[in-house]
């Protein structure tokens, strides 16, 4: 292999992918499977007060991602992508199994909830780290005038990693279990899998090539970390985090808080719900190549205004309709319109972060102030909204949604555009 060419960019852009798709399944679980086990880390006899406490965990696990983001990211930079995607599987692969093997609130008591916890902890940490080096490793594989179809690919496995666990909670809600047996110990069957699919990870990842741009950089320029990023690339950081404050909460909202919502506030059946949701991934991925591809034709502010602006109209109106829908097929138009919306950012987000830095702090520069918006943002989506319908406001979520994906089309007002004519992406300094 030389620097300038990989042995074989198809087969490590795959095994990067495949990983990122057992990531982000090990990380959905919990919300896909919340509804069955809330009440075995948090006894209530208010359903809502559960979701909340296990809404609260899950933005626990986010507040680790900022260091997961800023330990990996320094890692991916200084001894590899590859490297670093390693180490982020292992941490994942823990976290599983450790709710896995979790004990019940009526065994062990208030540490069956800390467990919970920790573990949510170890996976926030890994997947702080996942997404920066993720993103960085697609674009810097991928031939220069396609990096935006082939890094694409990074909410593809992202979202079929959703659709994975959406997938394995229906076949155990309509074909293996009843709803009771769901809820004693089923949901364990889900962590377990994603454990096990980790190890078989682990091993993938270590047999993939690492980038050209990795490789062709010198040793003294790998030593960039935090403080090189602040110095030298302020600006970039500051896009970073914005665009991120309008994707992430935009993105939970319309798909992990999405099955509770039709639950909760639309009156559909948990399995009804799953379907439906299900359902709409699949579009999802479908049309996230195409965008990808797209951008590269077009360029990546285009599909961002149009994310940006349909989104801070429509928002309101598409949560209003579907709280209001009446039947199944209703909600999966209404739900695959927002997608199409948000599309225009997931599909080219790994391609606009990743060109905005050089090589030696691209990873740490593009996780980072990713995670620190999923901290901030992203990670209480849920929360926000679940509190919002406690107090009686719900309608207020919708407006919240709307108000960050604002934010975002004013920082895209400042984002350079890195494709050049042609194709050609610009090169960052």
């Amino acid at each position: 292999m030389t620097a300038s060419r990989p042995r074989n960019a198809i087969r490590s852009v795959v095994g990067g992918s495949l990983g990122n798709l057992v990531e982000w399944y090990d990380w959905y679980i919990y919300s896909a499977f919340a509804l069955y086990f809330s009440k075995s880390f948090f006894p209530s006899d208010d359903p809502t007060a559960q979701l909340l406490s296990t809404s609260i965990v899950f933005a626990i696990g986010f507040l680790m991602r900022p260091l997961g983001g800023w330990l990996l990211g320094a890692l991916a930079d200084r001894y590899g992508r590859k490297n670093a995607l390693t180490w982020s599987i292992t941490l994942m692969c823990a976290g599983s199994l450790i709710i896995t093997f979790a004990p019940t609130y009526a065994s062990i008591g208030i540490w069956a909830p800390i467990l919970l916890t920790a573990a949510r902890m170890a996976q926030g940490l890994s997947l702080g780290g996942e997404f920066g080096t993720a993103a960085t490793y697609l674009v810097e594989i991928a031939p220069p005038e396609k990096r935006g179809f082939w890094s694409s690919f990074q909410y593809v496995t992202l979202i079929a990693g959703q659709l994975l666990a959406l997938g394995l909670l229906l076949l155990l809600q309509f074909v293996f279990l009843t709803e009771a047996q769901l809820e004693a110990w089923g949901w364990r069957i889900a962590f377990a899998t994603g454990a096990i699919l980790a190890v078989s990870v682990f091993w993938l990842r270590r047999g993939i090539d690492e980038t050209p741009d990795f490789l062709e950089e010198g040793g003294e320029k790998r030593k960039g970390g935090l403080l090189t990023l602040i110095r030298e690339q302020p600006k970039q950081v500051a896009l970073v985090f914005g665009l991120s404050i309008g994707s992430n909460v935009s993105f939970y909202a319309f798909t992990t808080y999405m099955q509770k919502y039709l639950v909760a506030s639309a009156g559909f059946e948990k399995g009804q719900a799953s379907l439906v949701c299900s359902a709409a991934l699949i579009f999802y991925i479908a049309i996230q190549p195409i965008l990808g591809a797209l951008s590269d034709r077009i360029g990546r502010k285009p599909l961002l205004y149009w994310c940006w602006i349909a989104g801070v109209l429509a928002t309101v109106p598409l949560f209003t309709a579907i709280g209001a829908a009446q039947s199944m097929l209703s909600a999966f138009l209404l739900i695959c319109l927002a997608y199409l919306i948000i599309s225009g950012s997931s599909a080219t987000s790994a391609v606009v972060k990743a060109e905005l830095f050089p090589p030696h702090i691209r990873a740490l520069g593009v996780g980072l102030p990713y995670a620190v918006s999923q901290a901030i943002f992203g990670g209480t989506a849920e929360s926000v909204a679940l509190g919002f319908k406690a107090a009686g406001m719900e309608a207020a979520f919708f407006w919240y949604v709307a108000g960050c994906m604002g934010v975002a089309l004013v920082t895209t007002l400042f984002l350079p555009e890195t494709r050049w004519p042609g194709g050609k992406p610009k090169r960052a300094a």
